[in-house]
C-alpha cells in the first residue's frame, strides 16, 4: 500500500488537535460527580423485578427507534416517555440526562468492546480496537456519535458522559495496550502514551466529524502504522506493507 507521508502526517496531527479540543472541556473542567446512585432498588414500589425488566428494556427500544428517524438534539425526555407510555419520573429514575439514555441503549443494543487477547502484540491490540471503532461508526452509533459531539460542546452534561462512557473507556484500553508494548520491549520507554493515543483516535473522529473521507479497515491499518512509526523501539521498525 502505498503511503503519502505527508499527508498522514497532516492527517494525524489535524485528528489529535480535533480529538483535545471536543474533550479539552471536560478534562479541563473534570469536577462533575457521578450522578448519584439510587438506592431504592424497586423492593418498596410494589412493581414485580420482571415488569421493571420489561419496561427498562422497552425504553430502551423505543429510543433505538426513535433515533432511526430524529437525531439527537431532536430526541427528548418528554418525547421519550410518551413514546414509550411511561412517565418521566420512570425515565429520570434511571438515567439522569438524555445522554446517559442514549448511551445505555447502546451499551446494551450495539456497542460491545471485548479485549483482543493480551498475547497480541501492542500493534496487532491497538490494531483491532480501531477496526472495531471504525465498524462501529459505519451505521447508527457512528451518526449519533457525531450528533453527541457536536451538542456536546454546548451542553457540559452531554460531554461529561459521552467522556465518561465512550471517549475515557476506549482511551484507557488503548493506554493499557501502548503500556504493554513499552514494558515488552515493543515500544519505546519514553513513548508519551498520552499523545500517541490522541495521534492514534484523533483522526478517526476527525474523520466521523468531517466526513472528508470514507474510513475503512485499510486506511485504519495505515493510520495505526503511521502513528506507530515513531514510537518503536530500536531494531524493531517495520516498513508498512506495500
Amino acid at each position: 500500500m502505498e503511503i503519502d507521508l505527508p499527508l498522514r502526517l497532516v492527517q494525524i496531527i489535524c485528528g489529535a488537535l480535533v480529538f483535545n479540543i471536543v474533550t479539552v472541556r471536560y478534562v479541563n473542567k473534570n469536577t462533575k460527580p457521578n450522578p448519584p446512585v439510587s438506592r431504592d432498588h424497586g423492593h418498596r414500589l410494589g412493581r414485580p423485578r420482571r415488569e421493571m425488566a420489561q419496561a427498562h428494556d422497552h425504553i430502551l427500544d423505543t429510543v433505538h427507534s426513535m433515533l432511526q428517524v430524529t437525531s439527537v438534539r431532536q430526541l427528548t425526555m418528554e418525547a421519550v416517555a410518551k413514546q414509550a407510555g411511561v412517565g418521566k419520573p420512570t425515565l429520570y429514575k434511571w438515567w439522569p440526562s438524555k445522554a446517559a439514555l442514549v448511551f445505555a441503549m447502546f451499551d446494551e443494543r450495539l456497542v460491545k468492546l471485548p479485549n483482543p487477547p493480551a498475547s497480541k502484540s501492542a500493534k496487532d491490540a491497538i490494531t483491532d480496537r480501531v477496526e472495531r471503532m471504525i465498524a462501529e461508526f459505519q451505521g447508527l452509533f457512528g451518526r449519533v456519535m457525531a450528533e453527541l459531539i457536536a451538542e456536546g460542546q454546548s451542553d457540559p452534561d452531554v460531554l461529561h458522559e459521552l467522556y465518561a462512557r465512550h471517549i475515557d473507556l476506549r482511551r484507557a484500553h488503548m493506554l493499557e495496550d501502548i503500556e504493554r508494548g513499552k514494558a515488552n520491549g515493543e515500544l519505546r520507554r519514553d513513548t508519551d502514551a498520552e499523545v500517541l493515543v490522541d495521534q492514534i483516535l484523533g483522526p478517526i473522529y476527525f474523520r466521523l466529524l468531517l466526513r472528508l473521507k470514507p474510513m475503512d479497515d485499510a486506511w485504519g491499518k495505515v493510520l495505526v502504522e503511521q502513528a506507530l512509526r515513531g514510537a518503536r523501539a530500536p531494531g524493531t521498525e517495520k516498513e508498512a506493507p506495500p
